[in-house]
C-alpha cells in the first residue's frame, strides 16, 4: 500500500501512539480483531475465564457469594452467575470497541475501579485475572507475538485507570 492510501486506510499513520493509551492504531486493530471471536460465544468465554480463575487463584472464588460454596458444574445453572459472566464480558467489549476513545475507555475503567475496591478486590487479584486471560488467549486463541503484546499494553492500561480510583492501600 502506498503512503498515502496507509494513511487513508488507517485514518492516520497506524504505527503513531497514543499519548493516552500507549497503543497504535495497528495494536487497537489487533486487539478488536482477536477480541471479535471471543465476544461471539462471551456466555461460555467468559464462564471459562472465571472458572480458570478460580481454579489458579481459589480465593478469588470468595468474591462471588452466587458460587462462592458451588462447585464448577453447578455455575452455569446459577442466573447471579451468568449475569455476572454478561456483564463483565459486555464491559471488556465495550472497553476493546472503544480502544480508539481512550479518555471515554479510562473513565470506564475508573467507575470500575471504584466499584471493585468498595468490594475489597486489590490489585493483585486483577493481575491474577491478567495472567489467567494471557494463559486462556495463548491456549485458545493461539495468540503470539504483537497481538499478545497489544492485549499486553491495553490490559496495562486498562489497569492503570482501574488502580487510580481502587481503594488506597490496595497496591501489590
Amino acid at each position: 500500500m502506498g503512503s498515502w492510501l496507509t494513511y487513508f486506510w488507517w485514518g492516520g499513520d497506524p504505527d503513531l501512539v497514543n499519548p493516552r493509551s500507549g497503543l497504535t492504531r495497528r495494536e487497537v486493530y489487533a486487539v478488536q480483531q482477536s477480541w471479535a471471536p471471543v465476544y461471539a460465544n462471551s456466555v461460555a468465554n467468559g464462564t471459562e475465564l472465571l472458572k480458570r480463575l478460580f481454579r489458579a487463584y481459589p480465593e478469588t472464588k470468595e468474591f462471588f457469594k452466587m458460587v462462592r460454596k458451588s462447585s464448577e458444574d453447578d455455575y452455569a445453572q446459577n442466573p447471579q452467575f451468568k449475569a455476572h459472566v454478561i456483564n463483565l464480558m459486555g464491559s471488556l467489549n465495550v472497553a476493546v470497541n472503544n480502544l480508539n476513545q481512550p479518555d471515554v475507555v479510562a473513565a470506564m475503567m475508573n467507575k470500575l475501579g471504584e466499584s471493585h475496591g468498595r468490594r475489597k478486590i486489590q490489585q493483585e487479584h486483577f493481575y491474577d485475572l491478567k495472567d489467567v486471560l494471557v494463559k486462556m488467549f495463548i491456549e485458545v486463541l493461539k495468540l503470539e507475538g504483537a497481538t499478545l503484546a497489544a492485549w499486553g499494553k491495553t490490559v496495562d492500561f486498562w489497569y492503570k485507570h482501574i488502580f487510580e480510583s481502587l481503594s488506597p492501600g490496595n497496591s501489590r
